[in-house]
């Protein structure tokens, strides 16, 4: 019998991340102040529905610096201060003395759905190829590993020959003219829109039920457990759904089900939603808690086609107050990262979370559907009114 072979790390699973961010189109083959002109026009279309990020290098400033001068880092930069954060009243600017890593370029660009990226100074994973005279791409073949999409300059009508090469493999390439912008971002659009993660569900049931005095998740409103219920709810709107438990729980999901037991413990809610993207950090994840019993197909259908898959999460408002309410929710992959950093900071509460980020906040078009069923009275006066319907 052959030992099992030494794993130093765990093997999680890792987010689908380019050089910047899951989303990227690295742009090149014109000169950087096009290229920065198309990034802004691009941003000026895109940003009522997408968060864009710019990433561009400054070489004069670099060669300043390597020459004895202050390469624009100003006074405390110059000396020896780590970083200056300035608000700027409209904006904030962060300045840093630490190297810029793959791993922190993605931390701090992790709140985009999409980056620009000159590809004149960086890579990236899909790319955007720009055909001009004055900047052609034969020398920069290496560098065009996936184009998307093909833009043509002014008097540019056709691809060179060696362009048409080279994409050959790649199938149809659509192309575009440069001062097309309106039309590059309906492009633009359009791609992040078919790239969206794909919808997994998650039904909470791993909550102690201190107030129900009883598993909230084996109660029945509706001929069979409640957990079965959500789970069923979920199913026309997700490609699978999980049932969220606590390790000890697992024997109580029932047969068809797939329980997804707690990895992260004792933190309530965020216990079950942190699990889910350790299980899959690629997909966005549409949360339901099991004390939903009025919950109805109409609102989780509401919920999905008013999706906001630029933003952390979607969620409804509580009828309740003005806040958002976590657990019935879609949590897109970019909050992941966000949830950690919460815990970080020592909070386990998703609806601060909510609060706190880059949220949709939708009303609920039935927000009877919203009202959870936490107390032995509240079970009786649910199942009376359900008995009535």
């Amino acid at each position: 019998m052959e030992p099992k072979q030494h794993q130093k790390h765990a093997a999680l699973a890792r987010p689908a991340a380019g050089e910047f961010g899951r989303h990227e189109l690295a742009i090149l083959g014109a000169s950087c102040g096009v290229i920065k002109d198309l990034a802004a026009q691009l941003a000026a279309h895109l940003s009522p529905k997408l968060s864009v990020a710019y990433v561009d290098a400054d070489h004069a400033a670099g060669d300043a610096a390597a020459q004895g001068g202050a390469g624009d880092a100003d006074a405390l930069l110059q000396a020896g201060a780590a970083a200056e954060l300035t608000d700027k009243i409209h904006f904030r600017r962060l300045d840093m003395r630490r190297g810029f890593d793959k791993f922190a370029q993605q931390q701090w660009l992790a709140d985009q759905s999409l980056v620009l990226v000159n590809g004149n100074h960086f890579r990236a994973r899909q790319q955007v190829a720009i055909v001009s005279a004055q900047k052609p791409l034969d020398k920069k073949l290496d560098r065009l590993t996936d184009v998307q999409l093909v833009l043509l300059a002014e008097s540019q009508t056709e691809l060179p020959a060696y362009l048409e090469a080279h994409l050959a493999q790649a199938g149809s390439v659509p192309v575009l003219h440069l001062a097309d912008t309106a039309g590059i971002a309906t492009w633009v659009q359009q791609w992040w829109q078919h790239r969206q993660p794909p919808l997994r569900g998650l039904v909470l049931t791993g909550g102690r039920s201190q107030r129900m005095q009883t598993d909230k998740s084996r109660l029945r409103y509706h001929q069979q457990e409640q957990q079965a219920h959500a789970a069923a709810l979920l199913a026309p709107f997700c490609q699978d759904v999980l049932i969220s438990c606590r390790p000890d729980q697992v024997s109580h999901v029932p047969d068809g089900l797939t329980p997804l037991p707690d990895q992260f413990l004792d933190l309530g809610p965020m216990s079950g939603i942190l699990t889910a993207f350790r299980h899959d950090p690629n997909a966005a994840w549409l949360v339901v808690a099991c004390d939903l019993p009025f919950l109805s197909a109409e609102t989780l259908r509401y919920l999905v086609e008013h999706r906001h898959a630029g933003r952390v999460a979607t969620a409804f408002q509580s009828p309740e107050n003005e806040f958002p309410e976590p657990l019935i929710t879609i949590w897109e992959p970019r909050s992941y990262g966000v949830l950690l950093q919460f815990l970080g900071q020592g909070y386990s509460c998703p609806r601060k979370v909510l609060i706190n980020s880059d949220t949709e906040v939708l009303q609920a078009p039935v927000p009877q559907d919203l009202r959870n069923v936490n107390t032995p009275a509240e079970r009786a006066a649910a199942q009376q009114e359900l008995r009535g319907q």
